[in-house]
Order: structure tokens, then C-alpha cells, then sequence
């Protein structure tokens, strides 16, 4: 005897377009290439657009045969804790893992308290451990997300992203340091020596990648300690409760790799503010014992660390106040205050923000140059 097929479009419990049932067979199909019998965490919480892709994701993972669970959990921002159980859930070792949030996925208490150890490296979530560590998941996580951001961003040419993500990788990862410069003043110098590029270029299907859905961006972590000069955001920016556009550019000098001065209008303000709440929340947590002691200076030290600097390549994504596609958007480049990708400098946050126009240039070991990108056009 058969058993009946429950989904959530059948049910009627939610109705999708025809749009985001395709953005979402593509998110399954292609860019994580669920099988047959593989577990399949999603993750989100119940806020309109959120719930509705995550059910989208949900039925696109049962046509593809896999074994979904939906986990909803309440709002959370960059300094909130995801529930027990959803942290709880990955004890299951599920194969794939997506996170489709109003807001943030959540920091895991255990893992702030008593970082996981893997090899030689520690890792203050689970989510981290299983997929960067251990490399026993695949992902994407997709915060903020907007149905019609996904709908539209999604069902692009992944083999030309692919290719774009690999070759601007390729020069990163050769790189001595970096040199960005943009017309609304940025003009910044960063170390790359030990680091290599990661790519968010669609391709999830293998254990242990995963990046965002919108894709489309090459990333590095800066060399600890030598970014120097002078950031001024102009897109948009990430903040501890939401991202928002920037009306008037914030200009952060830049010292020995943290960011030293902010100056500019309202959207400056509210920065200083959230980076000055991720320093005193460190030390609380320290002092509760939600961060192990010791490690409660330096996640503070970090909340002004420039963590990430990162190339905009997908070309449906523009700037509209929503990071998780601003990011993504041609023309643009991103840099990151906080946690950096390198598991080497941990912090409560990891606020992007957004250059518009960048002249992106290499600088090779021997001293030759290379550009990426002139005044926000790619070179290829």
C-alpha cells in the first residue's frame, strides 16, 4: 500500500508561484543535488517570505526524494542564540543543511562556551564544526531572504558564475595583498599572506561546501593585523537587527587591521552603536560563563577586525537594502567588520558592508599588479 504524499502545496497549508516553486527546484536540484534517502535540515522561522520559501524548499527536497525536517524557531538577530533544538538537531548528522531566516540562524551557547575542537582548529558552532570540520554536511543559508530576491537571483548561469568565482579566486589566492580604491573615498591596503579565496558560486554539492543562495561572490579573510587606510560604505550595511541603505556614507579609518575612527550621519551612528554592543557583550558573556574564559577580550578586540573583503558577481542581484543579494550585486565589493572566515578571529558579529564603483587591484608577490575590477567593472 502506498503512502499518501503530503507536501505543502498539496496540502494548501501554502501556495507558491510558479517562480519561487523554480528558484526552489533549483536550490535543491542544482545547487546541492539532494539524493534519494539524505536528510535535509531546514531551518527558518515564521515570518511570511521566510516560512513560505522554506515550505517551497521543503516540497522541492521531497520530489527530490530526500527526508526533509522543517525546524521553526523565533526572530533572531546577530547577537541572539538559536534555540536548544535546533541546535540539537544536528546531532542527527543530516547531510544538507538550510538556514532560510527572517534574521540570523543563531549562535550556538554550548559552542561560545566550550568551542568544539576539530584537528587543529576550534569552532564556536556546531554548524561550523560539522561543515567546515568535520565536512560531514553541505549548505546554504540565505538570512534576510525576500521571496522575490530569490525568485529573481536564484535561476541564473551557475557554469559562468562558476568560472568568474574561480578565476578571481585563483589571483586572490596567489596574492601578496590587495589594493581597493572608490570614488567615494575608499582607499585601503590588506595583507593576504596565508589566506586563500572562497567562492559562494552555486555549487553546494559536495560535503563540506555551502555559501549563500543568492550566490555569487569570491571571499577572503584579510591577513590578521594589516588592513590600512580608509573604508567609506555607500550601498548599504549590516547592523546587529537589520541592514539597511546608506543616505549618507560612513567613513571608517582603518589601523593595524581593526577599524579605528567612523564618522558620518545616522546610519554611522547606529554602527558605532552595534559594534560597541558586541564589545560589551563579549565581556558579559565572558562573565556569565557563555564564553570560555579568557576568550571574552578577544571576541571584543574583533568586533572591530575587518574579517572579510568580498567581490560582488551575480548579475540579477542589485542593491536594495537587503545584504544577502546587495552583496552579490555587479559593481560593487564588500568589507566585512568582525568575525573573518578564517576561524582566526572570532566575534559576536559580522557586519558587511557595501563599496559601490571599486578599482580592485592585486598585488603579487614580485610586485606586479593585477586588476580585478576598474571602477566597478570586471576585467576578463
Amino acid at each position: 500500500m502506498n503512502k499518501p504524499y503530503y507536501n505543502f502545496s498539496n496540502s494548501g497549508i501554502a501556495l507558491f508561484n510558479e517562480d519561487l516553486q523554480l528558484a526552489a527546484k533549483i536550490a535543491v536540484q542544482e545547487a546541492l543535488k539532494v539524493k534519494s534517502g539524505e536528510q535535509v535540515l531546514v531551518i527558518s522561522n515564521p515570518q511570511h517570505d521566510a516560512a513560505l520559501i522554506s515550505m517551497a524548499i521543503y516540497d522541492a527536497a521531497l520530489e527530490a526524494g530526500g527526508r526533509p525536517l522543517l525546524i521553526f524557531q523565533p526572530y533572531k538577530s546577530q547577537m541572539d542564540f538559536a534555540e536548544d533544538g535546533v541546535i540539537a538537531a544536528f546531532g542527527a548528522l543530516p547531510e544538507v543543511v538550510i538556514s532560510i531566516s527572517a534574521g540570523k540562524l543563531g549562535k550556538d551557547k554550548k559552542g561560545i562556551a566550550s568551542p568544539y575542537k576539530f584537528e587543529d582548529k576550534s569552532y564556536d558552532h556546531i554548524f561550523h564544526l560539522r561543515q567546515y570540520g568535520e565536512k560531514n554536511c553541505r549548505a546554504f543559508w540565505s538570512p534576510s531572504v525576500t521571496i522575490e530576491s530569490f525568485s529573481r537571483t536564484v535561476p541564473i548561469d551557475y557554469p559562468l558564475l562558476k568560472s568568474r568565482c574561480a578565476r578571481i579566486g585563483a589571483i586572490l589566492d596567489e596574492a601578496a595583498a590587495v589594493y581597493v580604491k572608490a570614488p567615494a573615498g575608499t582607499d585601503i591596503k590588506i595583507g593576504l599572506a596565508g589566506r586563500k579565496a572562497k567562492y559562494d558560486d552555486g555549487d553546494f554539492s559536495t560535503a563540506g561546501s555551502g555559501g549563500n543562495l543568492p550566490a555569487g561572490e569570491t571571499f577572503i579573510s584579510p591577513e590578521n593585523g594589516t588592513a590600512e587606510g580608509i573604508i567609506v560604505f555607500d550601498g548599504s550595511i549590516s547592523l546587529n537587527d537589520k541592514d539597511t541603505l546608506i543616505k549618507s556614507p560612513i567613513k571608517c579609518v582603518v589601523k593595524k587591521g581593526f577599524v579605528d575612527e567612523i564618522s558620518g550621519g545616522r546610519e554611522a551612528f547606529e554602527l558605532r552603536d552595534t559594534i560597541t554592543l558586541a564589545e560589551r557583550n563579549a565581556c558579559q558573556f565572558e562573565a556569565e560563563g557563555r564564553i570560555l574564559a579568557g576568550l571574552g577580550d578577544i571576541y571584543a578586540k574583533n568586533a572591530s577586525n575587518i574579517g572579510e573583503l568580498g567581490i560582488g558577481l551575480n548579475p540579477a542581484a542589485r542593491i536594495s537594502g537587503n545584504m544577502l543579494e546587495d552583496e552579490k550585486a555587479f559593481h560593487t565589493c564588500h568589507f566585512a567588520i568582525g568575525q573573518n572566515y578564517d576561524e582566526d578571529a572570532p566575534s559576536l558579529i559580522h557586519l558587511d558592508g557595501l563599496v559601490k564603483n571599486p578599482t580592485i587591484t592585486a598585488i603579487m608577490p614580485d610586485g606586479s599588479e593585477h586588476i580585478i575590477e576598474h571602477d566597478g567593472i570586471l576585467v576578463e
